[in-house]
């Protein structure tokens, strides 16, 4: 069952929240919701409905709560401005509109913790739920402390956790002390303090280190998964007595994270105006960000082949009729689901040893995919005792055992290697397993051996210029000596420690994608800030680490006499100075050859090279790339599938390096920019954005930029825009 969560948030909105104080650019309020913002739209990412919350406003200009209805005094400037519940897209944007400075700090803070406690107790009743109240202000504005003890009685009695984070509140423990501090904020952190510390789950600490925690990426607890319960075999004991048979349960100790896919939305015609589409499929629920409705984009695909007798030459099939095709070379083969049967493996659960490997044969690069554990049954001595002795033997043979894994009936089978933990370091057994690939998966390349030289004639030479020498090697040595991490960084205590541990090294990908969610969602119009310097701390080598290796890199670059190779000069030829044979013979009029004029789909490229090679004034090389592109455009719209989108890329290819050469790239680039319209826009006969992708931006068909030739207009920055 999925964890349950109550937070009711308390936001001071006091007047004195809206200055600004050490030295900060931001308000005090900005600032604290810095912390809460994030927090929030944490939650709401998560999109489960069992984390429920809440926001109360203190100091606010309106008064409601329920303590305050009932007629009782000192809850005053206390206002809900959000009941407890699932927290949404549209919730998160009506609340941003409540957070502002109010113009009184009458509000009393502990009366405000007893209305979140209230709310807590009233929406989670007795039932299982991890309780918070998370407080953040100033402490600008007066406490009542007469009744802290009976509050913290009454926080204990239901089990809820007491968060207090105070705007510049002094901490010992991070270093900070705020100087010229008020008396009464002063008084003000000593009651909060005092009523954290007689809370039995009680948190103290100022805003600017819970702000800088928020660059720490948080790691999603992860709930065991079982993915197989049954019977770990060797031998088949419906056959042999002897057979040894195991009730064991596999989860997973290793799982891949991905960063948060995106999706295609359309925003909704009577909210913004004509449909806009924007980033890949969202179900048909609608959802709202930044005050704008999205709709998800549906889909629809028809298929259609060449009929003669039908309109149009085509005719529409459903998609029933259609049967999977595989390419052979340029032949589209059908391959039916029948046939699809018969190859399909036919398998049946079970988790079998097949066989025993040393430690010494088995290499770890042949680790695949996410690493298991497995235990045995539980409440079952039996397989608790056979499962230690396995694991025990296994440990003392110093051997591996290999299992054929299926993880449910008709699944795909797998091969895994089991490594014994016989739990002498960590007083737990269990068989760790990871996938090994089987023999399609390996591919082996043979390459000439790195410490000799074999001759044609079979003789072994041990000095060679393509050989490193001694010294070669012990400059080689030294650099990375020099460069060693592992005792670089320090620890609390100032010894030598690693520097960049697995524990702090964090995907970027995925932190960074959600760093920009989350503040897009929070602030829909505001740029999204550089990403956390934890997340890119390990993208270089440290700067003190390079320098001083300074002086060994440079020692190995003499050593070695690494001397930089001058870039190759791209030779251009211009359009008057066209090539001549030592001769000075017109070679083209003795073979009774007269210029080319047209360009025919057969032979486009060497006649394409021959008119540009005769042609003598820019109409003539205009009318050829003209005559060029319309060969590009019919090989794409007469191609079946992308079966002739290669030979339209090398139509390309040549164009642009001749249209270089000639120093006339905008005849290229007003080509590509009118083909990328009608690619995109499907005038060429249906979707051909593959030829676009695949074949034009990957083969580096772009625009000429200025660094490819001078007389092009097309900057680099301009030339990526463009392809994206």
């Amino acid at each position: 069952m999925a964890d349950k969560e109550a937070t009711v948030y308390i936001i001071d909105l006091g007047e004195s929240m809206g200055d600004c104080h050490n030295g900060r650019d931001e308000s005090d309020l900005d600032f604290s919701m810095r912390y809460v913002w994030d927090k929030i739209s944490t939650t709401v990412a998560a999109s489960r409905k069992t984390w429920a919350v809440g926001v109360l406003g203190l100091n606010s200009d309106a008064t409601s709560n329920p303590q305050d209805k009932e007629g009782l005094e000192g809850y005053e400037n206390i206002e809900i401005l959000q009941e407890i519940g699932p927290m949404t897209m549209t919730s998160l944007r009506e609340l941003r509109g409540k957070i502002k400075p109010s113009g009184n700090i009458a509000g009393d803070a502990i009366s405000a913790i007893v209305v979140a406690v209230s709310m807590i107790e009233v929406f989670t009743k007795k039932l299982k739920y991890k309780r918070r109240v998370i407080l953040v202000t100033n402490a600008e504005s007066p406490i009542d402390e007469e009744s802290i003890e009976d509050v913290a009685q009454r926080i204990n009695d239901i089990g809820v956790e007491l968060v207090v984070i105070g705007v510049d509140f002094d901490d010992p423990d991070y270093g900070f002390k705020e100087e010229d501090k008020t008396a009464v904020k002063a008084n003000n952190e000593r009651i909060l303090q005092a009523l954290v510390k007689q809370c039995n789950n009680g948190v103290f600490g100022t805003m600017a280190e819970a702000v800088e925690q928020l660059a720490i990426p948080s790691i999603k607890p992860v709930k065991p998964f079982k993915a197989y319960d049954g019977l770990l075999t060797l031998g088949d004991p419906t056959k042999y007595e002897s057979a040894l048979a195991i009730h064991v349960e596999r989860y997973f100790k290793t799982k891949k994270a991905n960063a948060p896919a995106a999706s295609t939305v359309v925003i909704k015609p009577e909210h913004g105006g004509p449909s806009q589409a924007t980033s890949q499929t969202l179900d048909d629920e609608d959802t709202e960000m930044g005050g704008m409705e999205f709709s998800g984009v549906k889909h629809m695909r028809t298929y259609r082949v060449n009929d003669p007798d039908a309109p149009g030459g085509r005719r529409d099939v459903d998609f029933e009729e259609l049967e999977k095709g595989y390419e052979y070379g340029r032949t589209a083969v059908a391959f039916s689901e029948a046939d699809r049967d018969i190859t399909r493996l036919q398998t049946e659960k079970g988790f079998t040893i097949i066989g025993f490997i040393p430690f010494s044969s088995y290499e770890p690069f042949l680790n695949m995919g996410e690493t298991g554990i497995v235990v045995a049954q539980r409440q079952n001595e039996e397989a608790e005792l056979a499962l230690s002795a396995l694991i025990h033997a296994l440990y003392e043979v110093e051997s591996y055992a290999i299992a054929r894994y299926v993880q449910k009936d008709d699944a795909q089978p797998q091969i895994l290697v089991l490594k014994p933990n016989p739990g002498v370091e960590d007083d737990f057994e269990c068989l760790y397993d990871i996938s090994l690939p089987f023999a399609e998966d390996v591919r082996s390349y043979q390459f000439p051996p790195l410490d000799k030289v074999l001759t044609v004639t079979g003789k072994t030479l041990t000095e060679h210029r393509l050989l490193p020498t001694d010294d070669l090697k012990q400059a080689m040595s030294d650099y990375v000596d020099a460069m060693d991490l592992s005792k670089f960084d320090v620890d609390d205590d100032g010894n030598p420690t690693e520097y960049a541990t697995i524990e702090s090294s964090y995907n970027p990908i995925i932190h960074r994608i959600n760093q920009a969610v989350r503040a897009r969602a929070v602030h829909p119009d505001a740029e999204i800030g550089p990403p956390a310097e934890i997340l890119v701390r390990y993208s270089n080598p440290p700067g003190e680490l390079v320098n001083q290796a300074k002086r060994k890199i440079d020692a190995l670059i003499a050593t070695a006499e690494v001397k930089k190779v001058p870039a190759k000069a791209q030779g251009k030829r211009s359009k008057k100075d066209q090539v001549k044979p030592l001769s000075g013979l017109d070679i083209d009029s003795l073979l009774g050859q007269s210029k080319r004029t047209s360009i025919s789909p057969e032979n486009a490229i060497p006649e394409f090279k021959q008119t540009l090679g005769t042609a003598s004034d820019d109409r003539t090389v205009e009318n050829a790339v003209k005559q060029m592109g319309d060969i590009v455009r019919k090989l794409i719209r007469d191609s079946f599938a992308d079966l002739q989108y290669a030979q339209a890329a090398e139509n390309m290819r040549v164009m642009r390096e001749e249209l270089i050469g000639l120093e006339m790239p905008a005849l290229y680039n007003d080509f590509l920019k009118s083909l990328k319209k009608s690619i995109l826009s499907g005038e060429l006969d249906g979707d051909r954005r593959e030829m676009w992708f695949k074949h034009i931006i990957r083969g580096h068909l772009g625009l000429i930029t200025q660094d490819e030739s001078e007389v092009s207009s097309v900057t680099e920055d301009e030339a990526k825009a463009f392809e994206k």
